[in-house]
């Protein structure tokens, strides 16, 4: 008899968590957890590679930006990386935070000027139509907090990763 041991089940927290963040911002391709560096990491696709002048300059913006917002909510942002990965004639941008300080406020904050700035390359989920559901995304947003602060005091075990799939959110523990 082989013994193959006991796969880890997912945090259904987390899977959760994973599946409101990609439920209410379609920008947002993928999220990771990573419990080890206690980090998401945030990839946004798009239909072609930025100019390296708008994707500098939405960098900047991006990091000016949290830190207002993190300067404004009295706390300090620990970990903010931005980077940029082309292959072929897609890009993603990718946007690393740590779990301690980023909040749904701060997702938003991302996620808009990520639409603002990209909004004709930016791969978006079609399929959701925000007028249709804006009494479920609020609930999601509230959700979002909440999970993110449970996080703070009790790490999900797990490494996850949320994805988009044909208008369907998938979350698979890595």
């Amino acid at each position: 008899m082989i013994n193959f041991g006991k796969a880890k089940k997912p945090s259904m927290e987390g899977v959760n968590l994973l599946v409101s963040i990609l439920v209410c911002y379609p920008e947002i391709s993928t999220v990771n957890y990573e419990p080890e560096g206690a980090s998401f990491h945030f990839t946004f696709a798009m239909k072609s590679i930025p100019q390296k002048e708008d994707y500098e300059r939405v960098g900047n913006l991006l990091q000016e930006s949290i830190l207002t917002y993190h300067s404004l909510e009295g706390y300090e942002a620990r970990r903010i990386e931005i980077f940029l990965e082309g292959q072929g004639h897609t890009a993603f941008f990718h946007i690393v935070r740590d779990v301690k300080s980023i909040s749904q406020g701060e997702i938003s904050l991302i996620s808009s000027i990520m639409h603002e700035n990209f909004k004709d390359i930016l791969i978006m989920d079609a399929s959701q139509k925000p007028d249709d559901m804006e009494f479920d995304i609020s609930a999601h947003e509230d959700a979002i907090d909440h999970m993110i602060h449970s996080l703070n005091f009790s790490r999900f075990p797990n490494r996850l990763i949320g994805i988009r799939e044909e208008g369907r959110v998938l979350v698979f523990n890595k």
